[in-house]
């Protein structure tokens, strides 16, 4: 029926998601997962090693929704005002004096944040404000940015040298923290064909801002029974339990995973949130949020795993 709103949502991201997977190829999940943060109006945290296409990605999504892109490579010398934008001083011809504010390319609909711990903990604290009010405050002047916005970061991997690894309080302020594993042969022999010949047209104008901002207000309203709030509070909380756990998921950690599992529900065509949702969601969702234990560092262990072992004991739990 035309006016089912799963319909209304699972065809234009389903163009989406074709348009950006003839760029990024055999990335199907990571595309997803990009999409679905997107709609959830979340920022993303997307890791990995140099040359496998995280700028690309960002790049694709920006040009196929239609949105403004703003783009700013981090260095370690990069200041803050590079990135929110600074007051000038503006003499006219008529000789009178002001202060003007020049906004900075902040002031997109999406930001990409290339390699964003390669700049300092001071440059990267700039963006706090804006991922989390978005807006900026700049000689004590606040400055609302455009809507939707939503900030894409890239980084290496926090062992490279040159790389200041993201402080908790801004890694909370991501919805999801993607990762991007280096391609499989198949893959990478496609990847050669189609960037060493003709270049392809990118995909442009498949969602507009409006159609954007109606997607993400449709994401909002989608229903979530009490079973499955249980469920997220029951994760959340077993992550402080875990021994080798130092520091558990924030409550903003049970926000995204709530946010995200509405939007797998309405890509897959479902009105509603299921439990298996909420433990797709887990993974991208948490497994920045977790400060794990110098025993867990000594064993080798890693974020992904205690979640994969946090959901193993809720679900557990639910079952005795």
């Amino acid at each position: 029926m035309p006016d089912d709103p799963t319909t209304r949502f699972t065809n234009p991201y389903t163009r989406l998601r074709q348009a950006i997977g003839q760029v990024i190829l055999g990335q199907t999940v990571l595309v997803d997962e990009l999409l679905v943060a997107a709609f959830a109006r979340g920022h993303v945290l997307v890791e990995g090693a140099p040359g496998l296409g995280k700028t690309r990605l960002v790049r694709a999504f920006a040009d196929a929704t239609d949105l403004s892109f703003g783009r700013v490579q981090f260095t370690p010398d990069l200041m803050p005002a590079d990135v929110t934008g600074t007051t000038v001083f503006h003499e006219e011809e008529s000789g009178a004096r002001r202060f003007e504010f020049q906004p900075g390319p902040v002031f997109h609909n999406v930001l990409l944040a290339d390699e964003i711990n390669r700049a300092t903990p001071k440059t990267q604290s700039a963006l706090l404000e804006a991922m989390q009010e978005h807006a900026v405050t700049v000689s004590g002047e606040r400055h609302a940015l455009p809507e939707p916005f939503m900030v894409l970061a890239t980084q290496n991997p926090i062992e490279m040298e040159g790389t200041y690894p993201l402080p908790e309080a801004q890694l909370d302020r991501f919805l999801f923290k993607l990762k991007v594993d280096r391609p499989d042969p198949p893959t990478l022999r496609r990847v050669l064909e189609a960037t060493t010949g003709e270049e392809a047209e990118p995909p442009h104008g498949i969602l507009s801002r409006e159609e954007m901002l109606a997607l993400q207000r449709m994401l909002r309203a989608v229903p979530v029974a009490s079973a499955a709030l249980d469920f997220v509070v029951r994760v959340i909380e077993a992550t402080h339990d875990h021994p080798l756990v130092r520091l558990g998921a924030s409550p903003r950690g049970g926000q995204a995973m709530v946010l995200a599992a509405k939007g797998y529900a309405l890509a897959a065509g479902r009105p509603h949130v299921e439990l298996d949702d909420l433990r797709r969601a887990a993974l991208p969702s948490l497994r920045h949020r977790l400060l794990l234990s110098f025993e867990a560092e000594v064993e080798g262990a890693e974020p992904d795993q205690v979640i994969g072992e946090v959901l193993e004991q809720v679900a557990g739990a639910r079952t005795r």
